[in-house]
């Protein structure tokens, strides 16, 4: 699991996971464990055609209690009723057209079936099938009565499927799947607003193959914008160059992604969401300085024998730029990655920040506790004076506490 992605918050909370008859089944054992390092408990049903692609026994061994099978077969007589008493949140994937023919027709004659017209809580939907099937004109008709009807999908994805038939009928990314059913356990308190989320470092070219950056991973970033669209904000994250790897984020009309590369790039994109933003965070770690380009072509070493000397000019402050520009309303959050000895430089220049910046709320790390690492060190500061030192924290847990901070500073 992305370390951006694993919010250990939902301790308290139980996901029923409903698995029907699909290749794909084989895949989704593996959100028991995702969900439950959450701490989320995690209960399951397995419909007859899913036990014959995994077993019940292989979620039960991967710590999801209790598993369900056919109707009648356990010795609880309200079996079917259970998840619904006892579930916040419920996720089938994968998810049939049989299945999603039952449910738009009100048809409770499996376990699953009953088990999801009992539940009274959001239901996620991941179809996988067939693309023929999943375009059949009564598959599109049962799909769009159930989101009519408030049920919440995710996918299909298009591409190859097992049959070799190539269309729109994948199951979904599990990483989208997995967030979905967090967003189903998570109170919708942003729903409304518009975050911006800048992220990753800069990268100013000096010739066509070099450049000058950072090493930001984006990580923090990307924690708060994952964070906010769970709470149910639309967000904007703004993602500087991200290594050849990337930095996996929802595919969601709520969640959007705009890569840039420069500083100036990310100031142009940034001011072009930013009137429509509630919120800003401004996470990255943008280059100060921009080289005074070589021009086109590679700066050969021979043009340079006795050493090599390079002008910088300075960059825009994004942060300030657009903490100036803000109307009413709007929220700015800042972050300083400070090269100081100890706590009290680390106050104190997040102190002056908080004023020179013209921000909202400065949060501040030494650069040894936070950049690059999958876990930070924070001091925070406001406008209102109130300022708090939080211990070592895994980046999704500082994202979460950033937002609850934050939304008490909107006016």
């Amino acid at each position: 699991m992305e370390k951006h992605l694993l919010f250990k918050r939902f301790g308290g909370k139980r996901l029923h996971l409903g698995v029907c008859g699909s290749i794909a089944a084989f895949k989704v054992a593996d959100l028991v464990h995702r969900w439950q390092d959450t701490g989320a408990a995690v209960s399951a049903t397995l419909t007859e055609a899913a036990s014959k692609f995994v077993t019940p026994l292989t979620f039960e061994a991967l710590g999801a209690s209790p598993v369900y099978r056919a109707m009648f077969s356990g010795e609880a007589p309200f079996e079917h009723l259970e998840p619904g008493q006892t579930a916040h949140a419920m996720v089938i994937a994968p998810a049939t057209a049989d299945i999603m023919a039952r449910l738009a027709h009100g048809r409770a004659c499996d376990m699953l079936s009953a088990q999801a017209l009992a539940f009274d809580g959001p239901v996620v939907i991941a179809p996988a099938m067939n693309p023929r099937m999943w375009q059949n004109p009564a598959t599109q008709d049962n799909a769009a009565l159930l989101r009519e009807r408030g049920f919440i999908f995710v996918g299909p994805d298009s591409g190859l499927v097992a049959c070799h038939d190539e269309g729109q009928g994948r199951l979904a990314d599990l990483r989208l799947i997995y967030l979905a059913g967090l967003k189903a356990l998570t109170p919708q308190d942003m729903e409304g607003e518009t975050v911006m989320v800048t992220l990753g470092p800069t990268r100013e070219t000096w010739d066509d193959v070099r450049f000058w950056t950072n090493g930001s991973t984006g990580t923090m970033g990307a924690s708060i914008a994952v964070a906010a669209w769970l709470r149910g904000a639309e967000v904007h994250a703004v993602c500087g160059p991200l290594g050849a790897e990337g930095l996996w984020l929802p595919d969601d009309p709520a969640f959007h992604r705009h890569d840039v590369v420069s500083a100036a790039q990310m100031l142009e994109k940034s001011s072009e969401i930013w009137p429509s933003a509630t919120m800003g965070v401004f996470t990255a770690a943008v280059a100060d300085f921009r080289p005074v380009p070589y021009g086109g072509g590679k700066f050969k070493k021979d043009k340079a024998a006795d050493g090599l000397h390079v002008d910088f000019l300075p960059n825009a402050d994004i942060l300030r730029t657009l903490a100036e520009e803000r109307s009413e309303g709007q929220v700015v959050v800042g972050f300083a990655a400070e090269a100081v000895p100890d706590a009290d430089a680390l106050a104190a220049a997040v102190q002056y920040k908080l004023s020179y910046k013209g921000a909202d709320m400065i949060v501040g790390n030494r650069i040894a506790d936070g950049f690059g690492r999958a876990s930070n060190r924070v001091y925070v500061a406001d406008v209102q004076g109130r300022e708090e030192q939080w211990p070592d924290m895994a980046k999704p847990q500082v994202a979460w506490k950033i937002l609850d901070w934050a939304r008490t500073l909107a006016v």
